[in-house]
């Protein structure tokens, strides 16, 4: 419930940042720079002189539609391989379960921070860039949790019912199989869109993410940690929105899991 309430709450803010944004994000020099915080402007200002509320709201925009983005890429990607590979068994689940295996032995933010770091764009394409790679870097586990569901439903009597009747291996696949294996799959992407923000957050400190002055919160506590001594406030705000956000999703994660595990409802 506290999940949901927090993802809810993140949500609305999100839809309604820019009724409720005081300031443009990128605005310069609003008011004096380093102005902690006061009731002209709540969380204070930057270093710029650009108020820290009003890039908080919009940098949380970017942050969550980078989690979501990020995830469905890596949902849509993972259910499709782990579909054919338990689906087909055989030469064609070994050789993609390989694959598999072989990208999960590269740690995840080293092979971020490698990939990022060779494609530096600008503007908007290095958010792109950023998306698909934090996409195409996570499949993996959505492969091996759809793998495991299909290897289970696969021998099933009502697949086998849908053989007889003579349907295609697409709709087998699609119609009857895949919506009785999705139920891990979203308890799974509620976590990974929290770990994803995350993992985003870190980009962006290291200067590998979202370019300046474009707000996310990575680049915010990237931004405050020169004038930490001096205006803590920069980089502590978009920190504990960071923190915030992954507990809320952790926990709603822990939710669906709950309502949607049979064996933790019996």
């Amino acid at each position: 419930m506290i999940g949901l309430s927090g993802v809810s709450a993140l949500a609305t803010l999100t839809l309604l940042t820019p009724m409720i944004a005081p300031f443009d994000p990128l605005q310069l020099y609003v008011g004096p720079a380093l102005t902690p915080p006061c009731a002209a402007f709540p969380l204070g200002t930057d270093d710029f002189g650009r108020d820290v509320l009003s890039r908080l709201l919009y940098g949380g925009r970017v942050s969550l539609s980078v989690g979501l983005l990020a995830v469905f890429i890596a949902a849509t990607t993972g259910t499709l391989v782990g579909a054919v590979a338990g689906y087909f068994g055989g030469l064609v689940d070994r050789l993609l379960m390989s694959f598999v295996d072989l990208l999960l032995a590269f740690p995840h933010l080293l092979l971020l921070i490698t990939i990022t770091g060779l494609f530096r764009l600008q503007g908007v394409a290095n958010l792109v860039l950023m998306v698909t790679v934090l996409g195409l870097t996570g499949w993996m586990a959505v492969a091996r949790i759809v793998r495991s569901q299909v290897l289970s439903l696969r021998e099933q009597e009502f697949v086998q019912a849908a053989r007889a009747l003579g349907l295609g291996h697409r709709r087998i696949v699609f119609g009857q199989i895949l919506p009785n294996a999705l139920a891990p799959v979203i308890v799974y992407c509620s976590l990974a869109v929290g770990s994803t923000m995350l993992s985003e957050a870190a980009l962006s400190f290291l200067g590998l993410g979202v370019p300046p002055p474009t707000p996310t919160w990575g680049v915010m506590v990237n931004e405050g940690r020169d004038v930490l001594q001096r205006a803590p406030w920069i980089a502590a705000f978009p920190g504990l929105s960071i923190v915030a956000a992954v507990m809320c999703f952790n926990l709603l994660g822990d939710g669906l899991r709950d309502a949607l595990d049979p064996r933790l409802r019996s």
